[in-house]
């Protein structure tokens, strides 16, 4: 069993060794850095913590093709201008609570969790099973122009 188990593994080695000795194809070389601005403080516990988490998980799963680099409150734009900044380019990505665009887009208010709202739970369960998402989705794009993608609840 032993042998088998060696065998097997050396197998698994030199294929390994023999894949990564190919060329890469050219649309895995391409590499993309975007920007991710924020409307708060980078280590905020909580909200500038989790926006860091997820700039870094999309590094990590997209391999280092795809870096997402994060901008604190203030960087490059002021913290209710974010979502203008996607909106019109600037930046690839914003993070921000969206009772934050209420001004321009009045029914956000009520896509983030507030005052005797609903729980995180059942946020989740009426983003990911009711509806909400295209509802979110909806608002954004018509109102903000924006793709909206829920990166947290704080509810």
């Amino acid at each position: 069993m032993k042998r088998r188990t060696f065998l097997s593994a050396a197998a698994a080695s030199t294929a390994a060794v023999a894949a990564s000795a190919f060329p890469k194809p050219a649309l895995s070389q391409n590499r993309m850095n975007w920007r991710m601005v924020t409307t708060w403080p980078k280590n905020l516990p909580g909200l500038g913590t989790g926006a860091q988490d997820f700039a870094d998980r999309v590094t990590k799963c997209s391999g280092g093709r795809l870096t997402v680099t994060l901008y604190a409150s203030g960087e490059i734009v002021p913290a209710f201008e974010s979502i203008d900044a996607v909106a019109n380019g600037t930046v690839e990505l914003g993070h921000g609570a969206p009772y934050y665009w209420k001004g321009k887009a009045p029914a956000t208010q009520f896509l983030a969790n507030f005052p005797f709202g609903l729980t995180a739970q059942e946020y989740n369960a009426w983003y990911y099973y009711g509806g909400g998402m295209q509802i979110c989705d909806d608002i954004y794009r018509s109102q903000l122009g924006c793709k909206f993608l829920a990166c947290g609840n704080t509810g």
